[in-house]
This record gives structure tokens, C-alpha cells and sequence, in this order.
């Protein structure tokens, strides 16, 4: 009996030992419970503070206006048009040759087994009607090298094609010569050729020779220097001197958008915009930059833009008619077309009489219409005065295009 007292004391104990264990488990877990909901709730009071503070201290808070988008300058627009770039061109080198010696278990002589090398990848110029300028062409293009070959006669891989979009009317030249003329949408010209792959010790094998060792490298791809011109630019071309008012009138009438300011500048590079008619017919017209006297001679900006006019279709004169004698700009402009390329100037066209909502521009309109037989259509880029006229005189000149290319 004693010891029946004694095992039934000690259950007792035990019993009360795990009950004390299981209430400090689950007090334990109650408390770790508690105090990650206390440091949650810590972090969003100090959250709606720091909110709170940020929004209604008019010191810390910052404006939440309609931010107005800044016009970019004529040095950082990069996507202008781009009719002529010249361009290196690499093909691949072709991969080298392997010269293993085949191994295998109770196999001693297993011959060579060393594959050939890959060829390299072949640059093409591709015409895509989607691209309608050559401001993404690279200056340098470098084709995909072809795969050394490997052991158990494996073949390298040949690399793949690089493909130059390039717009339709695209002309390649070499030297000054013209070498392919792409017209049509998906034509294509295979400028340079990947060089062929190395020849692995398999290929050497022979009656006289079971066990040869040569293999040679890959042969080093095609390398050429092209340049890359459109035969036409824009249909129409406005012609003038700096700051006679060519990006402005732009702007007016089509949807390009190059910069402007108050100040005088020169454009830089030529833009082109669309001008839209009702029957769905579109009219590009070109902002050729400024000319000055002796640009023939590659004074100022050089004969790289008389380049430019000569790949426009008809001509729009822009004279400013707050300078005195504004004939004589269209003197001196024609005299640096004709010096240029014998004829250029009497290409069709139109003279504007821009900037019109000057001082003294109506005196000026007066005597240029009595020194040229030509007519003569007065604008205000700035305002859009008679933008009208010189949109439907644009379309005249563009059906007369039209006609003489199918005439001929």
C-alpha cells in the first residue's frame, strides 16, 4: 500500500509539471503574438505621421501641378532625318576546326573525328517600308562569328544573318559608285559575306594519311565601307537662309515638330513633316538647314545640305520680309543651287513671303512682287496667316509632280 501512495503521488506531480509546461507554451506564444501586433500597429501610426506630415506641411510638401513638358533644343533632337550615312560593315569570321582523335574502350585506332567550323554570319541591307529615314543605321555593323567545330565529327553552328533596315529608294554606293539601287519593299543586298569555316582533321583523312593532325582556323569574314543614301528626301523643301522662319512655317502646316525659339538659331539637321489632305493624300516637306553665301564653296554648313535639296522634288523659296531687299535673297539663294548643280534652281517651286506680321513686311511684299514674275504667297508662320494658300498651292505643285513622273 505504501508504495500504491507512493506512484500515485508521483502521477499527481506529473501531471501538475505538464500543465505548468502547457501553460507557459501557450502564455509564451500569446505574448509573441502580442508584441508583433504592437510593433505593426507602431509602424502604421508612424507611417500616417510621416503621410500626414508630408501632405499638409506646406514647408515639406511638394506642388502637384500639371508639370508642362520642356521643348526640347535642336542639339538634343536625335531623332531628326537622316538621308545619307556611311557605314563599316564586318562579316563574321568563319569557326576553326577541331582535331581530336576519336577514344573509346577496345577501340585503339579509332581515326580522327574532328569537325569543321562554322561559317560566319553574312550582313544584309533590307529595304522595310516602315523605316522612312537611315537615323537608325550604325556607323559600324559587325556580323556573328561562326562555331569552332568539335570531337565525334560535330560541326560548329554557322551564325545567323545581320539585317540593316534601310527606306525604300535607297541607293548604296562604294568609292562614289553606285553598286545597288533598292527600290522595293523586302529587296534585299548582301553587302558582305561571313567567311568560311576551318577545316577539322576528319576532312584530311586519306589513304596515305590515317592520322592526320592539321586543322585550320576560319577564315576572317568580308570587310567594306558603304554609303547609304535616299534618292528622295522629301517632295517639297523649304529653301532659305538661317533664321528666315523654315522651322516655324514647318510646324504650321504638318506635324513635325522641330525646335524653335525666341532667339536666332540655325537648324542644324533637316526635318520632315507630313502635311495631310482630306482624299487621304500626304505631301512630305523637308526643312533643309540654312544656307549662306559661298555654301557651294562649303562655307558655313557646307554642300552636305545643298545635298539635301537637290533630293527634294520641288522647292518652296522662305524669304523674310522684315530684312530690306528681300529679292536678293532669292538671288543669292538660287546663285548657291546653280553653283551647286547647273539647273537646280528652276526645278519647280514657290516663293513665301514669310514673317508677315512684322513691321514693314507689306512695304517689302510690294517691291519683291515688282522684281520677280513668279508668284508669290505671304504667310505668318506665327500666327497661321494664309497658311491655306500655301497648303493648297503645296498640292498644285505635288498633282504637277505626279503627272510629269507618269509622263515620263
Amino acid at each position: 500500500m505504501h508504495s500504491f501512495a507512493m506512484l500515485n503521488t508521483f502521477a499527481k506531480v506529473q501531471k501538475q509539471r505538464w500543465l505548468v509546461q502547457e501553460m507557459s507554451r501557450i502564455f509564451a506564444q500569446v505574448c509573441v503574438k502580442n508584441e508583433l501586433k504592437a510593433s505593426w500597429l507602431a509602424a502604421q501610426r508612424v507611417t500616417n505621421v510621416i503621410r500626414n506630415f508630408a501632405t499638409s506641411c506646406p514647408v515639406c510638401a511638394q506642388p502637384r501641378g500639371i508639370t508642362k513638358k520642356k521643348e526640347l533644343s535642336e542639339k538634343k533632337l536625335t531623332r531628326h532625318f537622316v538621308d545619307h550615312r556611311k557605314v563599316k560593315l564586318l562579316a563574321g569570321a568563319g569557326g576553326k576546326g577541331a582535331s581530336t582523335f576519336h577514344s573509346e574502350p577496345r577501340k585503339e585506332w579509332g581515326g580522327p573525328d574532328g569537325g569543321n567550323g562554322g561559317d560566319g554570319g553574312n550582313i544584309i541591307i533590307k529595304v522595310n517600308r516602315q523605316v522612312k529615314s537611315l537615323a537608325q543605321v550604325a556607323p559600324v555593323y559587325k556580323g556573328e562569328d561562326g562555331e569552332s567545330g568539335g570531337s565525334k565529327n560535330c560541326y560548329g553552328r554557322n551564325a545567323g544573318t545581320t539585317y540593316i533596315p534601310v527606306p525604300m529608294g535607297t541607293v548604296v554606293k562604294e568609292q562614289g559608285e553606285t553598286v545597288a539601287d533598292l527600290s522595293q519593299n523586302g529587296q534585299e543586298y548582301v553587302a558582305v559575306f561571313g567567311g568560311a569555316g576551318g577545316k577539322g582533321n576528319r576532312f584530311f583523312l586519306s589513304n596515305e594519311n590515317r592520322a592526320p593532325t592539321t586543322a585550320t582556323p576560319g577564315e576572317r569574314g568580308q570587310e567594306r565601307v558603304l554609303q547609304l543614301e535616299l534618292r528622295t528626301m522629301a517632295h517639297a523643301g523649304l529653301v532659305g537662309f538661317p533664321n528666315a522662319g523654315k522651322s516655324s512655317l514647318l510646324r504650321a502646316i504638318s506635324n513635325a515638330r522641330p525646335a524653335v525659339a525666341a532667339y536666332p538659331f540655325t537648324t542644324l539637321n533637316p526635318h520632315v513633316g507630313i502635311v495631310k489632305y482630306r482624299d487621304h493624300e500626304q505631301v512630305a516637306v523637308a526643312d533643309i538647314p540654312g544656307i549662306i553665301r559661298g555654301a557651294h564653296l562649303n562655307r558655313g554648313l557646307g554642300v552636305s545640305f545643298l545635298r539635301h535639296i537637290e533630293r527634294c522634288r520641288f522647292l518652296l523659296y522662305v524669304l523674310d520680309m522684315s530684312s530690306p531687299e528681300p529679292w536678293m535673297q532669292l538671288q543669292y539663294l538660287r546663285y548657291e543651287l546653280d553653283q551647286y548643280e547647273p539647273g537646280l534652281s528652276h526645278r519647280p517651286h514657290a516663293i513665301v513671303a514669310n514673317k508677315m506680321d512684322l513691321p514693314g513686311s507689306g512695304v517689302n511684299l510690294k517691291a519683291l512682287r515688282d522684281h520677280v514674275e513668279q508668284r508669290v504667297i505671304p504667310v505668318s508662320a506665327l500666327t497661321g496667316l494664309n497658311t491655306e494658300e500655301l497648303i493648297l498651292h503645296l498640292r498644285e505643285l505635288y498633282d504637277g509632280y505626279l503627272v510629269t513622273q507618269a509622263s515620263m
